[in-house]
Parts: structure tokens; C-alpha cells; sequence
């Protein structure tokens, strides 16, 4: 059986990589995406690590704005429960050899249950493992 654990290198850290993720001219070179599951939007990309990088499966960063939920024990609710969902369901749906680097951004108003976030996040994986996967099949059916 395979540890569902997370592990600090799974958590996309590095400044630079993240103003890649979220800057605008990201998307003039067709790297980032975006994916709308509601009460999460997900900003992803293809990561370009470095060689020596010991890394090379999905990263990703969780941001619950103050905006929408204005104690701070809610936003670290949703916080934990989108941790727990992705933890469940990201082994499953994205392979370890995916560089991809993602951002899970709450937009939902209040609290939402463990349920949705759990659907919300399986969406969101699979949207991403379809746009990922479906270039390494075209390549090797067309030969």
C-alpha cells in the first residue's frame, strides 16, 4: 500500500515559482490554466523544474482569502479540509512523474462541508490529469 502521507516538498514553496503560477504573462506562453469547481478555483501549470530538483511529481499551495471567511479558525478549517481531500485523492488521480504546480483558492462564502470540498477537489484533479495525460497518448498513437 502506498503512504497517503504529504510530505514538504509536495507544498509549492518557492517564491518564483508561485509568481509564475499567477502571473498574467504566464498565459501568453499557454502555461497556466485555470479550473472553477465551486467552492475551489485551481490555478495550475506545467512546472519546468530544474534537473537537479529531487521532486518531480505535483506541488501545490492552499489559499483561503480573508475576504471570504473572516475568523481565522474558519480559514484554517477549510484550510485542513482541503489538505485532507487532496491528500485522499491525489495519488489516484495524478502520477508521481507530473510536474505540475497548482494553486487551491477558496471562493466560497462561509463554511462549506468536508463532502463538497471533497468533489470539488476530485474535479479539479481530474481536469487537471485529462489536460496532462492526453499529450503523452496522442504522441505514442501517432507512431
Amino acid at each position: 500500500m502506498t503512504s497517503l502521507r504529504l510530505y514538504k516538498k509536495e507544498k509549492l514553496c518557492s517564491q518564483k515559482a508561485i509568481d509564475k503560477l499567477f502571473s498574467p504573462a504566464g498565459n501568453a506562453d499557454g502555461g497556466n490554466s485555470f479550473i472553477m469547481a465551486y467552492p475551489w478555483r485551481a490555478v495550475w501549470r506545467k512546472s519546468d523544474r530544474h534537473e537537479n530538483d529531487s521532486w518531480k511529481g505535483p506541488r501545490f499551495l492552499i489559499a483561503v482569502p480573508k475576504k471570504r471567511l473572516r475568523h481565522a479558525v474558519d480559514r484554517v478549517t477549510m484550510r485542513r479540509r482541503c489538505r485532507e481531500a487532496y491528500r485522499l485523492c491525489h495519488r489516484a488521480m495524478l502520477h508521481d512523474d507530473t510536474s505540475v504546480d497548482i494553486a487551491f483558492i477558496y471562493v466560497g462564502q462561509g463554511l462549506t462541508d468536508y463532502d463538497r470540498t471533497q468533489r470539488a477537489m476530485e474535479k479539479i484533479l481530474t481536469r487537471i490529469s485529462r489536460a496532462t495525460q492526453p499529450s503523452d497518448k496522442s504522441d505514442e498513437s501517432g507512431k
